[in-house]
């Protein structure tokens, strides 16, 4: 199935979608469009989250473009290793390196990111992952006052229940170049504002599970 929300854009943005919907539907796939008023990302994560029927369900953003087989690739290794409780897989952002100095700083500061991550992480990131759809509806889903930064919560929140996010390299999605300074700057300071938050929430570190380890967090330089 397919799930797309319109978040309350002013472009016409749902009229495209229901051209898009009468073009490729087809029986075989349930596409389904929803028109929200203006609620943020997070919202527009629970209402696709609400509709959904999957054992799993996958997400992606509206400046990415994923590869064709990116679910596929999360699904390969959603069964883990031994006896793993996989929560969530979440695969690799490549960010477009653009014709800016921004967009190129940018898009070497998530390679590096993506370059050292480990198998096992604390961050399913919004743009390439994929949720146990029952573990995510059991700690409430996405919470709409979490506007950024919903993803790297809703990750701790399932890791605090004593599962694990396992990461592969192999899903890719590309993510349009940031290629304006003001949107780069607006961006990062965002991110620092949600990182802080998170901090408060779940501790300076990381985040503690069940056995008392802790998660450290997925936390990138430039925030």
């Amino acid at each position: 199935e397919i799930i797309i929300v319109n978040d309350g854009s002013t472009d016409s943005t749902f009229e495209k979608m229901k051209i898009f919907k009468e073009k490729n539907g087809t029986p075989d796939v349930n596409l389904t469009i929803i028109d929200s008023d203006a609620k943020g990302l997070s919202a527009g994560r629970q209402i696709g989250l609400g509709l959904s029927k999957g054992q799993w369900v996958a997400i992606t953003d509206i400046d990415c473009r994923p590869d064709p087989y990116w679910i596929s690739e999360l699904y390969l290794v959603s069964k883990g290793l031994d006896d793993e409780q996989v929560l969530a897989v979440t695969g690799r952002t490549i960010f477009d390196a653009g014709e800016t100095t921004i967009s190129r700083l940018r898009a070497r500061s998530i390679a590096r990111k993506y370059s050292g991550r480990p198998r096992l992480t604390s961050l399913a990131n919004g743009p390439c992952s994929m949720f146990e759809r029952a573990a995510l509806v059991s700690i409430g889903g996405f919470n709409p006052k979490w506007y950024h930064a919903e993803d790297m919560e809703v990750s701790l929140r399932l890791l605090q229940t004593g599962g694990v996010i396992i990461h592969t390299p192999a899903a890719v999605v590309h993510h349009v170049a940031e290629s304006s300074l003001r949107i780069f700057l607006h961006k990062r300071s965002r991110d620092a504002r949600a990182h802080m938050r998170i901090r408060r929430h779940f501790g300076k570190h990381g985040v503690r599970k069940p056995n008392g380890a802790i998660h450290l967090h997925d936390f990138i330089a430039d925030a």
